[in-house]
């Protein structure tokens, strides 16, 4: 394969065959990408990036990072950071600090590394993110304190570890190209202005560009990607190495600024950086030397043992410190904090332009990187759910629901399911909706729930059953498909689409997707019930009251939604499974209002649900 055309494709077909299969086995991609990169790199010699890139390598590597780090810039809010807790914030902090001062002490004792890349590799290493984290909490499925505490640490420690690692970064490089320690001190010095003056004044006045609608909205995104493209290379043109730094601070001051809609751009910049990251990480794998690898030898080993073992406790013991923490939950948090992103393409870069300046030690940056990621990623996603088991700490079997839609009847359902200590969560992309279950009392998610964003944001934490009750048809359908493969199929249901372009369509969409409450009523049917008055009621079966008789007590005129049996169990009504609905249980359903012209004739279609 020497046609440059044809290698990129198949690079984009193995990444592509990554991603799938890193979604089919429910582990992270980083560590098929990087392992896929190493087998068609080093090991059979496919792929040689130098080669295929020539003088272009450096500013692809450079562009490619500046992206990934503006788009990681981009969701962090520091309202977040005050609302997620002490613990979190602590993570984030100091005790971040700590860990990237460990994981240097080390370096310089185990591999004799100078104190400047030392720290630059301390602070590499110190980012674990979403990426990694999420994946592996839907695996070990540890107590909800637990699992919000490593995702939203995973979410912000993202862009704070980036800047830190740019921060040192420029140090090292001014370090270098200094002709005294005082000289050095005035070159990070300015770059440092530079990087946050310029940042801060991009950030600005992209977010009022946005903000003023100064762009037409179809060219948001290629707006805000030109820009960020453009002010990078105009930092790095004013100050050398300064770009990366500028497009981070201008990524985290967009994200911060009031009345700018980001959700548009954070989704194409998601779907972006999942290219670019995909691509990046084979390339960059494919560059690396085997041989210098496995010379690392025991120094790297014990270097890893001493991040997992010594670095990360530390950080969680200094972060959890007068906390309502157990004991055990401490120590599954002291275990989990595979490396992720960030510490692989900032790494790579920063070896590359190392290596160009003469910089000892450069070349060992990558190798290092990569070995940690790796030893982190296997080495704790093969033993953590078998420790949480061990420790106790992992979550009871997931019972609550995420509703796709948050319209009037998914509120009442809501509702009603949330005064039995159920965890319900509605996501809907339809503002006014979102806005209305808020004031409900509702836990709800604004967007996409099939987007990146949703995949690190959306807190599924004790939801084990979708109920797709929306308008959107496709969506509803794209929803359910996406979450079968994460909850058991049996918990996954939408409401019927009604009348598709042919029979065909129809059976095809729901072959393999349960159809809400009588199988046969569509959303346009439900939504009208609820504005023409329909209520959702709970009502309590006993002996002297059973289920004929509550069907007769309301002329068959009600369609049953859910029901609740004698140990809180929820089953939901469904066209395939029956269940004996008696005594104890309580029925929600669905009453139409007098002045509706809904009635339902029988009972036998309406007594079908599916197994909780």
């Amino acid at each position: 394969m020497t046609q440059p055309a044809l290698v990129l494709a198949a690079i984009g077909l193995l990444s592509l065959a990554c991603q799938w299969l890193s979604w089919r086995l429910r582990q992270p991609a980083i560590l098929l990408l990087l392992l896929s990169g190493i087998v068609v790199g080093p090991w059979l010699e496919w792929l040689k990036p130098d080669a295929l890139f020539g003088d272009l390598l450096f500013p692809v590597v450079s562009l490619a990072v500046a992206i990934i780090l503006f788009e990681g810039a981009l969701t962090l809010k520091l309202s977040e950071i005050r609302e997620h807790g002490r613990v979190v914030r602590r993570l984030v902090t100091s005790g971040m600090l700590v860990n990237g001062a460990v994981i240097s002490a080390g370096a310089v004792v185990l591999l004799d590394f100078s104190w400047p890349m030392a720290a630059l590799l301390g602070a590499v290493t110190v980012v674990t993110g979403p990426t990694v984290i999420v994946p592996m909490l839907r695996s070990v499925r540890p107590t909800a304190a637990v699992s919000r505490i490593l995702r939203w640490e995973g979410i912000l420690i993202d862009p704070i570890g980036a800047l830190l690692a740019v921060l040192v970064f420029e140090y090292v490089v001014a370090l270098q190209t200094g002709a005294s320690h005082w000289h050095s001190l005035w070159v990070f010095g300015e770059t440092l202005c530079l990087g946050l003056i310029l940042g801060a004044m991009g950030g600005q006045l992209l977010g009022w560009v946005l903000k003023h609608h100064w762009l037409p909205h179809y060219l948001h995104n290629l707006g805000v990607l030109t820009f960020v493209l453009a002010l990078f290379a105009l930092s790095n043109a004013i100050l050398h190495e300064s770009g990366l730094l500028t497009v981070t601070v201008m990524g985290m001051w967009l994200a911060n600024m009031r009345g700018v809609d980001l959700e548009d751009i954070l989704e194409f910049k998601e779907t972006l950086s999942v290219l670019l990251i995909s691509g990046l990480f084979i390339l960059l794998a494919a560059r690396l030397d085997l041989a210098a690898m496995m010379g690392l030898g025991g120094a790297a080993l014990a270097l890893l043992a001493l991040i997992l073992w010594v670095a990360r406790p530390l950080n969680v013991m200094i972060s959890t410190r007068g906390s309502d923490l157990s004991w055990r939950e401490r120590l599954l948090l002291a275990w989990i904090g595979p490396r992720g992103i960030v510490a692989a393409a900032v790494s790579a870069l920063f070896a590359l332009k190392l290596e160009a300046l003469d910089v000892p030690q450069a070349e060992m940056l990558v190798p290092l990187v990569f070995l940690v990621i790796i030893g982190s990623v296997l080495l704790q996603s093969l033993t953590s759910r078998t420790l949480a088991a061990w420790l106790k700490v992992q979550a009871p079997p997931p019972s609550g629901f995420l509703f796709m839609g948050a319209n009037p009847l998914a509120r009442a359902l809501g509702q009603i399911l949330k005064t039995h200590n159920v965890r319900v969560v509605l996501a809907d992309p339809n503002w006014d909706l979102v806005q209305e279950a808020r004031m409900a009392g509702l836990e709800v998610y604004y967007g996409n729930p099939l987007s990146e964003h949703a995949a690190q944001h959306l807190d599924l934490t004790g939801i084990g059953h979708l109920l797709a009750i929306s308008p959107y048809r496709q969506l509803n359908s794209l929803v359910g498909y996406h979450f079968r493969d994460m909850f058991d199929t049996r918990q996954v249901f939408m409401v019927n689409e009604g009348a598709n372009n042919s029979r065909q369509d129809s059976e095809q969409v729901h072959a393999r997707l349960t159809r809400l409450f009588d199988g046969q009523i569509t959303y346009a049917q439900l939504a009208s019930m609820m504005a023409q008055g329909g209520e959702v009621k709970e009502t309590k079966l006993t002996e002297n009251f059973s289920f004929d008789d509550y069907l007769d007590h309301h002329q068959r005129c009600v369609l049953p939604l859910l029901a609740i049996d004698p140990k809180g169990r929820i089953r939901v009504f469904s066209e395939r499974s029956q269940w004996d609905v008696g005594p104890g249980w309580r029925l929600v359903a669905l009453l139409p209002s007098a002045e509706s012209h809904f009635t339902f004739s029988g009972s036998g279609h309406l007594a079908r649900m599916a197994s909780s």
